[in-house]
């Protein structure tokens, strides 16, 4: 079956410098019928004011994964990584036994506009670790594999049996959906319109399915989106 998260339904937290919107519950957020969808726990989409930013903050036990929709973010963290993710670019960290780190807006001028993403590990206590996935122009033409179990194809390495797919394309292309039967599939469209099965997915909206369910998607628009394979 296939269920939609419609955008206006997530939880909304504006804190001025920060607009953020929850596919699950989240920090204040707390929707019982909404705390995520298998090894997936959080979809954030955040738009964040020129300049500002999150100070030094604490994470364990968790891949996290960000997608700079638009904009520029300055990371830094206490495994000695210092550097800028741009618009297109995927960063991944598993905080394992535990990390810090900032994130702020590169720009004193324009907002940032990115999804941040968190899946819960299989296993606890790993060592942390970094990667970044940068865009080679294969998002143009079909799913790309940004984050993985084995690092496949130059993908982030994550803890989970997990697959993270990205795609950016033009009005009128269609794609088949890579989830085989006893897997389940989550969606979110980050830009655009897409028709998934009988249902019309705009920015913003998710939607998960197990796997054999949908068989395809049609963009409606030009978009990007973004497909987790999951356990």
């Amino acid at each position: 079956m296939l269920s939609v998260r419609r955008s206006p339904e997530r939880g909304h937290a504006n804190h001025g410098w920060l607009d953020s919107y929850h596919t699950f519950s989240f920090a204040n957020y707390h929707d019982p019928a909404h705390m995520g969808f298998r090894a997936l726990r959080v979809i954030n989409e955040d738009r964040i004011e020129a300049g500002q930013g999150f100070p030094t903050h604490p994470h364990r036990d968790m891949e996290i994964i960000t997608y700079m929709l638009e904009g520029e973010l300055a990371h830094r963290d206490s495994m000695g990584n210092g550097r800028v993710i741009k618009t297109g670019e995927v960063q991944g960290m598993s905080a394992g036994i535990g990390i810090t780190h900032s994130e702020f807006n590169a720009s004193k001028q324009n907002p940032a506009h990115l999804l941040q993403i968190w899946i819960m590990p299989h296993t606890k206590n790993v060592t942390p670790s970094y990667g970044e996935w940068l865009p080679d122009g294969a998002e143009k033409k079909g799913w790309t594999l940004v984050a993985s179990e084995d690092g496949a194809g130059g993908s982030i390495r994550i803890h989970q049996d997990a697959k993270v797919y990205i795609t950016a394309l033009d009005k009128g292309a269609a794609l088949d959906i890579p989830i085989t039967p006893k897997r389940y599939g989550w969606l979110q469209v980050a830009k655009g319109s897409i028709k998934l099965g009988n249902e019309t997915l705009q920015a913003g909206d998710g939607a998960s399915f197990a796997g054999g369910d949908v068989k395809s998607l049609q963009m409606l628009s030009a978009g990007k989106a973004l497909l987790f394979d999951l356990a």
